[in-house]
């Protein structure tokens, strides 16, 4: 885990903190009210999320939202995915999202907007186009899946 690696390698929690910091604080230069995400690829492995943000947090990383990724082949089930983000929507006072994931589209959607007081408010969809979950076929034609988002439209959005 980490960015820019060697420098930024969760295995330096110093230089990945500043890097962050050095992103963060151009992001406010160009414009304050600019939402910032602290984007995880943990989705329900809560302790290596709680380590991640305290560590974080410690080192002066600002940011407004968290989102986690959430591929259950890496980070385990649904529940895991939910119990990690009420956990970390009570520590931290902040909201979550669903930044990446491919799999269980309406499953994803029902855990982040069923979360308390609004506090998950979206879902990103990863690679669309060329996952084992894939929303168009090879000609560019919608799939079975991709009529999941209008049922999770009127359920979420309306």
């Amino acid at each position: 885990h980490g960015i820019v690696w060697p420098d930024g390698h969760i295995s330096n929690l110093d230089n990945l903190a500043n890097l962050l910091k050095a992103g963060t604080e151009a992001v406010r230069e160009v414009d304050p009210s600019t939402t910032i995400m602290m984007h995880l690829a943990l989705g329900g492995q809560n302790e290596e999320t709680i380590f991640w943000l305290d560590n974080m947090i410690a080192r002066g990383v600002e940011f407004d939202i968290i989102g986690l990724s959430y591929y259950p082949i890496w980070h385990c089930t649904l529940d895991d995915l939910n119990n990690n983000m009420l956990d970390i929507i009570d520590k931290y006072q902040k909201d979550v999202n669903v930044v990446e994931y491919s799999a269980f589209k309406k499953a994803v959607n029902d855990v982040v907007f069923n979360l308390p007081n609004n506090r998950g408010n979206g879902t990103c969809i990863w690679e669309p186009l060329n996952t084992w979950s894939r929303v168009f076929d090879e000609n560019g034609q919608p799939l079975k899946k991709l009529y999941y988002y209008d049922e999770i439209h009127k359920t979420f959005l309306e």
